[in-house]
């Protein structure tokens, strides 16, 4: 299952988030982020742009963090040339991309509750809402506050980009486990098969655990994870029924 070749649309979407984490190095070389323009801020952050949604799929953490890419990378080669193989380029393409959007939209919707109730604490603290969402992203900006926690907290929704094509990933891993239940997955930190259809659950529901902590110390967006999995799952259900393939 594993030993296939790389088909084509896995192949290039391997080489276009190569391309774009080349270009985040070069760029940044030269006091260019492109996290910033490419990463998907939230939609009221005046660094939000329209092109974000679909590029923020192709983004990662840069150097020396590149863990963030290898990660995404081995799962997009490993379970996308399988997925892609069984149902067709243009399924596939349609899959990456929806999970990455349907990841965009509930991270988002999730931060928009968050938000939401931040608003109220912070402006009754002394601070102007409007004027923090402009200068949100000025590392010189200063707010006189009564509660400097919750202020920092929503100053970060408007100021921090999401990248990553974990959602796309999730979408794709997801799509796996509804194509292969019975196939076991022995990976680095559980070298133990289990079969998808027991694994891939478990990932999931971590990772809603982990998404309704909300650890400080935690940047990873696990709902962003979430959403991709659910339009996985909604996608491939309703193609499996239609696909024909030796099992």
């Amino acid at each position: 299952m594993f030993n296939q070749p790389i088909p084509a649309v896995t192949k290039n979407l391997l080489i276009i988030n190569g391309l774009f984490f080349l270009a985040t190095l070069v760029f940044g070389q030269t006091g260019t982020d492109l996290g910033t323009i490419l990463g998907a801020f939230y939609p009221e952050s005046v660094n939000f742009r329209p092109w974000q949604i679909i590029t923020h799929m192709f983004m990662h953490a840069p150097f020396p963090n590149i863990s963030h890419i290898l990660f995404n990378m081995f799962a997009l080669w490993m379970f996308g040339s399988t997925v892609e193989h069984a149902l067709g380029a243009k399924k596939f393409l349609i899959l990456y991309f929806a999970a990455g959007l349907g990841s965009f939209v509930l991270f988002n919707f999730t931060n928009y509750l968050q938000v939401e109730s931040l608003k109220p604490i912070v402006e009754a603290s002394g601070v102007n809402i409007q004027d923090l969402i402009l200068n949100a992203s000025n590392p010189n900006y200063r707010v006189n506050t009564t509660n400097i926690e919750a202020t920092r907290e929503l100053a970060a929704y408007y100021r921090t980009p999401m990248v990553g094509a974990s959602g796309a990933i999730y979408g794709i891993l997801v799509a796996f486990g509804v194509l292969y239940p019975n196939a076991k997955l022995a990976l680095i930190f559980l070298p133990i098969p289990v079969k998808a259809k027991y694994f891939i659950p478990v990932l999931i529901a971590l990772e809603f655990f982990m998404a309704i902590q909300n650890y400080a110390w935690n940047p990873i967006a696990h709902f962003a994870h979430i959403g991709g999995a659910i339009i996985g799952f909604i996608l491939v259900r309703s193609w499996k029924k239609n696909l024909h393939r030796e099992w």
